[in-house]
């Protein structure tokens, strides 16, 4: 399945006024990127297995310090839905107004950096683009990631779409005039930790990484 790189930047990602048209994708195209499934559960939540409730965490595998703390911060806020399996069987997720298997690189028949390219666009003017969306779809990233981890599921492909939304976070914040203080969260360390896991990429994709990178 191939998708055009041309996209209406119309919603949430793009614009703080723009409204989305009902059950489409909010922040890409004029059409549903993700074919979502009509017969899905409502979102529930599901049994807390580990960190204080996080329902996006079903197995046992140790996390490391740094993700489990960041599972913390996003059990209270995450909710789970037990009708619909994403990557690696986990639950789907749903931060704000973010749904993980809308956005759901791996079903784009794209490469996840591709993917991100093409998806998770800023405004013309980046100042205007709607920090909290990006901030939703990061942290619905950011919970798969880490449920994929607990089940010793592979997790390197999500790495690449998810420090790209790391890095548009950053480079939205900055064009407000909040730029990150912390080094781990600036724009270009982010861009390095994208093309570092970006994989076998033409060499156009990291070129374009590069040139946002120096747009902000």
């Amino acid at each position: 399945m191939q998708y055009s790189t041309t996209f209406t930047v119309a919603a949430l990602f793009a614009s703080l006024a723009a409204a989305a048209p009902a059950n489409h994708v909010s922040f890409v195209t004029d059409k549903a990127i993700i074919d979502t499934p009509t017969d899905v559960k409502p979102a529930v939540e599901l049994e807390a297995r580990q960190n204080g409730g996080a329902c996006f965490i079903t197995g046992n595998a140790q996390l490391p310090a740094e993700v489990a703390t960041v599972v913390q911060q996003l059990g209270p806020k995450v909710k789970c839905n037990a009708g619909l399996k994403t990557l690696g069987g986990v639950p789907d997720v749903t931060s704000g107004g973010q749904t993980y298997s809308k956005i759901d690189f791996s079903k784009s028949g794209t490469s996840g950096l591709q993917f991100a390219l093409d998806t998770f666009v800023t405004a013309d003017c980046m100042a205007d683009s709607n920090l909290q969306a990006f901030q939703d779809a990061l942290d619905v990233y950011t919970a798969t990631e880490a449920g994929l981890r607990s089940s010793g599921g592979n997790f390197n492909t999500i790495k690449a779409p998810k420090f790209f939304l790391a890095m548009q976070i950053s480079r939205i914040k900055t064009a407000q005039g909040n730029p990150p203080t912390d080094a781990a969260n600036q724009v270009a360390h982010l861009a390095e930790k994208v093309t570092k896991n970006a994989g076998r990429v033409d060499q156009s994709l990291i070129a374009k990484v590069n040139a946002l990178a120096k747009q902000t």
